[in-house]
């Protein structure tokens, strides 16, 4: 048996997955989640110690290793000639013998960006390999390495329901271009097109996140399409974006002259710009956007027509548009993988790797578990029952879901831990804070007792899947909360604290058989209340990644405003809850 151990080495988002000998993904978890430290940036994916404890629990006993890369060996000339130049170090960054852009962002971000990446990339896989050879001293270690964009594709394609699509893969950068076409078919990913440049949606879309107020570096793209729709059309601004970026066959091309001239005009507002202001940018920013890649997929779909389409990279996370690709394109099926991010190319550099061992090894058309991660672990689970003092445990599994339903309908909020972490950035059941979505004071009360967080941020409903179409038009199954859909405007006052200010919702769908025991819980509150669906967030507060161990769950939990917590069979409720 072969262990094929996928890096995603990239200066953010950086991730390890692991795959064993018959192709099955058995581990994938962001590092960020390890060490509690958002995005987790220019951090090595293989951290030292927890590196050495995933060999152990994950991997099979076996001479035989490969371990497989999210970037090109290779570099374009562009990364040598800046290193040589000496752009990447601190001095090379403040010198002004550079131009000020050559896209969106100010070339010293540029600079800095690859700077760090050329650092990831140079580091990634050290601590691994010194394990290895602590641990198998004489086993052989092959290593291989894959361009980014195909291992966005492998995260995606392999992980999918369809024996054949089209796929998509927009980002910030690859290595040496933002976008690549591709064939999915009999279980090989074929390059049709890659585009090579700098023009980039995943830039534009940094720096719109930028000029709404927010901060890129941080991941708060998400607050640019939660203020979206508190805006309407900037005329003016729309014109001005509309000179910047267009679609030109496969490619995207900017005019560097209006993108300075746009920017300057623009950043020169955004000091002063109101807060209805700033949601109109960011609506008209998210309406350009869209814009463009509506005539992307579209012109994937000239490329490899088919009915079913396989969406990654970085930009693929951006829901609001998700939601509109079956409406807009002549697809009839979409699949967005639960990590298309950077996080998810660790996976497809390891599924990519046993691909090439296998070349006649096709992957099951099914979508894969996104509960890859990390378990509680037991023993610290069993010490602090035993000694934090946390009041009301309760061990009670035959009445878990039960319980815990009955708190939710009286109004409570409930942190709800159970299994394996998921993998990716959305709380599927697993680690999430859970509410009552039919009172409409809970999204605020959440947002300033438990997340400390933006009031125009929304919540996502996790519903029964049998029931979607009774309360979303024209429902699409979104196992990974990957989409926005349209609530009907009959369902909209019942469970007002879920739908967000445009009518709309980032649903997760949940299945029995994906998650028996969430499937389990939003069952006994259907039974209680008639609504099949609950209020679903990740278990974390603003700015911290979702806790990743019991001692995480509980500093969450004593410093913030849940009412109740359920951590595998035990069930915590805070002393005013129980005595009420």
């Amino acid at each position: 048996m072969t262990n094929y151990i996928g890096l995603s080495a990239t200066y953010h988002d950086a991730a390890l997955a692991i795959v064993n000998g018959s192709g099955e993904v058995v581990f994938a978890e962001a590092t960020e989640r390890y060490l509690q430290y958002k995005r987790a940036l220019n951090c090595e994916p293989d951290s030292l110690n927890r590196v050495a404890d995933l060999l152990e629990t994950y991997c099979d006993v076996t001479d035989d290793w490969v371990v497989a890369f999210n970037w090109s060996r290779k570099r374009p000339f562009y990364e040598t000639f800046c290193a040589l130049a000496d752009y990447f170090t601190p001095a090379g960054l403040m010198r002004p013998r550079f131009n000020k852009r050559s896209t969106f962002l100010h070339k010293y971000q540029i600079f800095h960006m690859l700077a760090c990446q050329t650092n990831s990339m140079a580091k990634g896989g050290i601590n691994l390999v010194r394990q290895l050879r602590e641990r198998w001293p004489d086993c052989t270690v092959r290593f291989v390495d894959f361009s980014h964009h195909l291992t966005h594709a492998a995260a995606a394609c392999y992980t999918s329901p369809f024996e054949e699509a089209a796929c998509l893969i927009v980002d910030s950068f690859g290595d040496g271009g933002s976008l690549a076409y591709y064939r999915y078919k009999d279980g090989r990913i074929h390059l049709l097109e890659e585009m090579k440049g700098i023009e980039s949606l995943g830039f534009y879309y940094m720096k719109l996140t930028e000029l709404c107020g927010f901060d890129w570096m941080r991941g708060e793209e998400w607050k640019v399409m939660g203020l979206a729709p508190y805006g309407s059309l900037d005329e003016t601004v729309y014109a001005l974006l509309k000179e910047t970026l267009a679609v030109e066959g496969c490619s995207i091309r900017q005019r560097l002259d209006r993108i300075c001239a746009c920017m300057e005009q623009l950043e020169a507002r955004t000091p002063v710009l109101s807060v209805q202001q700033r949601a109109d940018l960011a609506y008209t920013g998210q309406y350009f956007f869209s814009e463009l890649m509506v005539q992307l997929v579209n012109q994937c779909d000239r490329l490899c027509p088919s009915d079913r389409l396989v969406l990654g990279g970085g930009c693929a996370l951006n829901s609001s548009f998700n939601g509109q690709v079956l409406e807009q394109t002549p697809f009839k099926e979409l699949y967005v993988p639960s990590a298309p991010a950077d996080d998810g190319t660790a996976l497809g550099a390891a599924l990519s790797a046993h691909d090439r061992d296998h070349p006649d090894r096709r992957p099951r058309a099914e979508i894969l578990s996104p509960y890859l991660g990390s378990r509680l672990a037991p023993d610290r689970l069993q010490d602090m029952v035993r000694f934090c003092g946390l009041p009301c445990a309760k061990h009670s599994p035959d009445r878990l879901c039960e319980e815990a339903a009955q708190l939710l309908a009286q109004g409570k909020l409930v942190g709800w831990l159970q299994g394996r972490a998921e993998f990716g950035p959305r709380a599927l059941g697993n680690r999430s804070i859970l509410a009552d979505p039919r009172d409409a004071s809970m999204k605020d009360r959440i947002n300033e007792r438990v997340k400390f967080r933006e009031p125009f941020r929304p919540f996502a409903p996790a519903i029964l899947h049998e029931c979607g179409t009774d309360y979303f038009e024209q429902y699409q199954p979104s196992p990974y909360m990957e989409r926005t859909l349209r609530f009907r405007p009959e369902v909209r006052d019942k469970v007002p604290a879920v739908v967000h200010v445009d009518g709309t919702g980032r649903l997760q769908s949940v299945k029995w058989e994906w998650n028996p025991r969430f499937y389990d819980l939003i069952q006994a509150f259907y039974r209680l209340t008639g609504i099949p669906l609950l209020l679903n967030t990740s278990f974390n507060v603003m700015g911290k990644p979702m806790a990743h161990s019991v001692e995480d769950a509980v500093s969450v939990y004593l410093t913030t405003g849940l009412d109740a917590m359920v951590i595998e069979d035990y069930l915590f409720v805070k002393p005013d809850v129980e005595n009420h």
